[in-house]
């Protein structure tokens, strides 16, 4: 192997790390690490965990918050769920026959608004296997499902994933059958996929057609007289739905269906669509803040506003040049092996706890003082 292609080795590991450490921070960031999240009720979306150590399948499915996979469940094997909308932490109740909650002990027995898939036992997707598969050799990602939250693998999904599928939202062809109304949406908002070729328009409409007749309502009241006009108040506006039902254009019903930022701003929200979502469980929709993307970008924003105050930096900056080369060699090194050691626990699917983190820090100490007893020292 030559030196040109040790560096672009390097280079790779290196963004790799820095691409899950930012992944890591967008979902645990946006979640409290210290308290248990119970007395909040059903949060709108939090980072969970399964324990099959205490709900081993053939159980009840139960989900626990970050701050509690941490004290509660210390050493337990865990499964990450990532998020879950409206959940509300289960660590305790009447599903742990021999655990109660540490941070929150008083807890009703059970969370009855809570929403549990094969998820919860560890499986994903229509295949049900776990994640990451060991006998699954295929390299493949895994989107979650806007509605049902569960994940799937790319080639299971019954369409081509599209470019940019970081930043769609996606919604699995079980869910779109099940709430068939979406398929009149996807014909006019989805992202193109492969199958957009088999798209059939019962009346040639055009897109600047369907614009027109999204936006009837506002149209037509520029032609009635003022007198003949009820108040805003009063009218109830036109049915989006129903106007895009009627221009009849069709798409394949078949196979996940990839959705465009802001296309949620897009759907109906007279009362009778807020009614038949609120019915279906669905109400989450016309709400952009709902969405995985905003609260990475939550958790995110919150990892910014502690890195701006961090004192270290502000500490480097008063040190002279060969101090701050001293502590860059020293931090150099405890990070090489901070990865290895966290590496440990990635390979046996363990979380790694504040303790875990204490003691390796407590290690780093003693072999510093190691070194400087036996007179080692670096040079600048």
């Amino acid at each position: 192997m030559t030196s040109e292609e040790q560096t672009v080795s390097l280079v790779d590991v290196l963004e790799e790390d820095e691409e899950l450490e930012e992944e890591a921070s967008a979902v645990l960031a946006g979640s409290d690490s210290d308290h248990c999240s119970y007395p909040q009720g059903y949060v709108k979306r939090q980072a969970l965990y399964a324990c099959n150590t205490c709900t081993p399948k053939g159980g009840q499915a139960a989900g626990v918050c970050l701050a509690c996979s941490y004290k509660c469940h210390e050493g337990h094997d865990l499964f990450e769920l990532y998020t879950k909308r409206n959940f509300r932490c289960d660590c305790g109740n009447k599903k742990f026959t021999d655990l109660q909650c540490k941070l929150c002990p008083e807890k009703e027995e059970e969370n009855t608004g809570n929403k549990y898939s094969h998820n919860f036992f560890g499986v994903y997707c229509t295949c049900s296997r776990p994640y990451p598969d060991p006998d699954d050799q295929v390299e493949d990602e895994m989107i979650q499902c806007v509605i049902c939250e569960d994940w799937l693998h790319g080639r299971h999904l019954g369409c081509v994933v599209p470019d940019c599928v970081e930043l769609q939202e996606m919604i699995c062809e079980s869910c779109m059958n099940q709430h068939v109304f979406l398929w009149t949406y996807a014909a006019h908002l989805a992202v193109p996929g492969v199958s957009e070729a088999e798209v059939k328009e019962e009346k040639g409409t055009s897109d600047q057609e369907v614009a027109t007749a999204i936006k009837k309502d506002e149209e037509s009241d520029a032609d009635v007289e003022p007198s003949c006009k009820r108040s805003r108040q009063e009218a109830e506006p036109d049915c989006r739905l129903k106007e895009l039902e009627a221009i009849a254009q069709k798409r394949v019903q078949s196979g996940a269906v990839f959705w465009p930022s802001g296309w949620r701003s897009k759907l109906c929200s007279c009362s009778s669509c807020q009614t038949s979502l609120r019915e279906s469980g669905l109400s989450f929709l016309l709400d952009e803040s709902d969405t995985v993307l905003a609260y990475e970008n939550k958790g995110k924003n919150n990892e910014q506003r502690q890195q701006g105050n961090d004192p270290l930096m502000s500490a480097l900056d008063n040190l002279n040049r060969v101090q701050q080369l001293e502590i860059i060699h020293e931090y150099n090194d405890m990070k090489t092996e901070l990865k290895d050691f966290l590496h440990r626990f990635a390979a046996e699917g363990k979380v790694v706890t504040p303790e875990d983190i204490r003691q390796f820090f407590e290690q780093q100490q003693s072999r510093k003082r190691g070194r400087v007893n036996t007179g080692q020292f670096y040079c600048t």
